[in-house]
Parts: C-alpha cells; structure tokens; sequence
C-alpha cells in the first residue's frame, strides 16, 4: 500500500466532517492540500492544522453548487502548485425525509447536494488531468444508501446512486487518459448534521475512523470501496433477499 506523499490533493467539503479529517490525516506525508468549501472561517481553522503538520494548504473558499465557482477552485490549485493529482469530492447532505412530506423542491435541492456538486468539479477536473503527465485520481464519498433505496433517505439514496453510475461510466471511458475513479460507500458517519435527525443509524462509526477508511481508499484506489463490514453485509444481504423479505427489513430498520 502506497502512502501518499508529495502530491497536491485537492479536497471538496474540507471545513468540517470527514474532509477535515481526511485533510488533517493527509497532511502528515508532505503533501500540498487544496482545501474548499463555503465557510472560510472553519477552512482556515482546519489549513492551520495542516501548516502545522507540514504540508502546504491554499484555503479557496467557494459554493460548490455553482459550476464556475468550482472550475475557478480548481484552477487556483494548477495555478498555485501546477496539478491537481488527487482530488476528494466529499460535498453532500443526507437529511431523514420522508417521501409523504417533502415537496419537490426538496428533492431536487438534494439531487443538486450530492450529483450536481459531483458534476461541477468532475467535468473540470477530467479536463485538468486529462493534460496533465499521469493523469490523476478523482475520489467521491458516495453511500453505503446509494446501493439501495434506503427509506426516510429516498431522495438521498437516488442521488448517489446517480453519482455513482456517473463514476462508473467515466471509470472505464477515461482509464486509457490515465484518470483513475475511486467510489468510497461509508454507512453511517456521526457527524454534526445528522446527530439529531432521529433516523436510526445502526453500525455508526466516527468521523476520525471514517477518514481512515478514505485515506487507505485513497491510497489503495479501489474502484468501490464499503464501510464499515456490518453495514457493508447487511446492505449486501437485503440486496440478495427477495423484495417483500428486505421490504419488511427496511421498514423495521427505519423506524424510530
């Protein structure tokens, strides 16, 4: 397994959460981040842990949902340290919702959080990489719910899969330009903004072990990765069991 070391490492949603944990854990190799996400404060706590640390950081303050807004992102990180080598796209919201109470606003609020996001800083990336010697590796933290239609996550599960799918197509079509695509499928992660939403969350792991599997993601390449095993098996079963059986699964999982 391969430490990343020397490499410039730009990470999309790096104020908080498993960015800024995956930040803090790469920068202890000599890297140079390339740290964004809306709230300057927050990305300029986490950049001073990494300066701390040893590595460079450039802190680019920027709304992912708008799709200059992330091309400019990335060309802040070619103009500062000449590529992009690995890049974390880790933006997203997975809110319990209900499918008899959200409106269609709502849905399309969290298709644009977790595929439109994945889509603004793909399409410049491909382009960076694809001209750069080596290429590059595009990482997305996707969902152990985007394998399955998760209820009270409906709407969330649909926009990773479609992230996913989106990986895969580019995964095969872009493998002889040298851009290499890793999904990472975490269950459930105890971060801020979901500890008091109500929706169960069996197999929670933390934010700091949720980052370690990332960084052996990153390191390893994988083309799927899923974790932690419990929730990994336990989605993988109810995908192999007959619908009405993972039906009643799901229903009794859900509840609170």
């Amino acid at each position: 397994m391969a430490r990343i070391t020397d490499r410039t490492i730009l990470i999309v949603g790096a104020s908080s959460g498993i960015g800024a944990e995956v930040a803090r854990h790469l920068a202890r190799g000599g890297n140079r981040l390339v740290l964004t996400a809306r709230r300057e404060p927050e990305l300029t706590a986490v950049a001073g842990s990494v300066r701390a640390q040893g590595s460079d950081c450039l802190v680019v303050a920027a709304d992912a949902l708008d799709p200059r807004a992330a091309a400019d992102v990335v060309t802040a990180g070619v103009a500062e340290y000449g590529s992009v080598d690995v890049a974390l796209l880790n933006a997203g919201q997975g809110p319990d919702m209900s499918m008899d109470q959200v409106g269609v606003a709502d849905v399309s609020r969290i298709m644009a959080l977790n595929y439109d996001v994945v889509v603004n800083y793909l399409v410049p990336l491909i382009a960076q990489m694809g001209s750069q010697t080596g290429g590059g590796l595009i990482a997305h933290t996707n969902s152990l719910a985007g394998l399955m239609g998760i209820p009270r996550q409906g709407p969330y599960s649909a926009a990773k899969a479609a992230a996913r799918t989106l990986i895969d197509s580019a995964r095969v079509e872009l493998a002889p330009r040298g851009i290499r695509f890793t999904s990472v499928h975490p269950g459930f992660v105890a971060t801020e903004r979901i500890s008091g939403d109500g929706l169960p969350k069996p197999f929670q792991i933390s934010q700091e072990r949720a980052a370690r599997y990332v960084v052996r993601a990153l390191e390893r390449e994988p083309a799927q990765a899923y974790f932690p095993w419990q929730t990994a098996t336990l989605v993988r079963t109810l995908r192999a069991l007959p619908t009405p059986v993972s039906s009643l699964v799901l229903r009794k999982l859900a509840s609170p």
